[in-house]
């Protein structure tokens, strides 16, 4: 049984990262979060593949070329009805990220706003369930990679927020996202998102759209939580990341004394904010962009 000390510290993280922003993230119409192996769309997958969790160093340990990974049971730490989706699934990473060239993950600036964050997180690939009998505990160990260094990291509650951060070494397992180079995505766009929600193993989320257009950021009706902070979202017609998901409406809601998602209509409450791709184009290395 995980020790009552490592349940308060993953908590505690959570809040940390709802708290990095207004606020945190809600299910808007119907729930559209998908696990790895219930997705159809290959595209889709392929594009989870090329994701990576944040994984705190303390929560790793290599074993001879397997790396494992501490865990925590999801409804328990956060409270949450046993009704709840995922209720049972496991959680450990504290945001999420993705590759945009072989050597460089884009993520939230909130997730990676010093140095030593930059030091005691890790970023993890494959961490997905492919088969619901056997939830992952571990990865191989070539994929698990060091955040060596932050090339750009920025955090602006009611702006952009993003970090372009450099790996140890170059990722060769997957290639890296394509995304948006020029021209802007408009109204109405449909959208999905890929991350971590709450730690959990990666989920797929579409059935979106843009909402609105600010300068910095585009606000959409995107299913994500807290832990999704880092996530692409992408056009779903063009496949091309278009931001990194940052800050949203608030998670959960008591019902009774546990807590159930918080649901809004389609096109109510405040929306998710999305940082435009535009912003993160130039901090990252050109030389090494993804192919067609």
């Amino acid at each position: 049984m995980l020790a009552k000390s490592a349940l308060l510290l993953l908590a505690l993280v959570a809040l940390q990262d709802a708290k990095a922003t207004p606020s945190a993230r809600v299910i808007y119409g119907a729930d559209g979060r998908q696990d790895y192996y219930e997705v159809q769309d290959p595209s889709w997958q392929a594009s989870a593949d090329s994701t990576v969790a944040l994984i705190r160093a303390a929560d790793l340990t290599d074993n001879n070329g397997i790396t494992s990974i501490v865990t925590v049971p999801y409804g328990q730490v956060y409270q949450l009805c046993p009704s709840e989706k995922y209720w049972d699934q496991r959680s450990v990473a504290v945001c999420s990220g993705f590759l945009a060239t072989s050597d460089e993950v884009v993520t939230a600036g909130h997730c990676i706003a010093s140095q030593a964050d930059c030091d005691n997180t890790r970023m993890v690939l494959g961490y997905k369930i492919t088969d619901p009998a056997n939830p992952p505990s571990s990865v191989p160990t070539d994929q698990v990679y060091k955040c060596a260094q932050i090339i750009h990291t920025v955090s602006v509650a009611t702006g952009e927020d993003f970090a372009v951060v450099k790996l140890d070494r170059p990722v060769t397992q997957v290639p890296p996202l394509n995304f948006r180079t020029s021209g802007t995505i408009s109204v109405g766009d449909p959208l999905h998102v890929i991350g971590y929600p709450y730690g959990l193993p990666v989920k797929l989320a579409g059935g979106a759209n843009v909402r609105a257009l600010q300068s910095q950021f585009f606000t959409a009706n995107l299913d994500t939580y807290g832990g999704n902070s880092g996530s692409a979202v992408f056009n779903s017609v063009t496949g091309e990341v278009e931001g990194v998901l940052v800050r949203g409406e608030n998670d959960f809601v008591f019902q009774g004394n546990c807590r159930v998602s918080n649901r809004c209509p389609d096109d109510g409450c405040r929306g998710e904010d999305v940082t435009l791709f535009e912003r993160i184009l130039p901090y990252l290395d050109e030389t090494k962009s993804p192919q067609d």
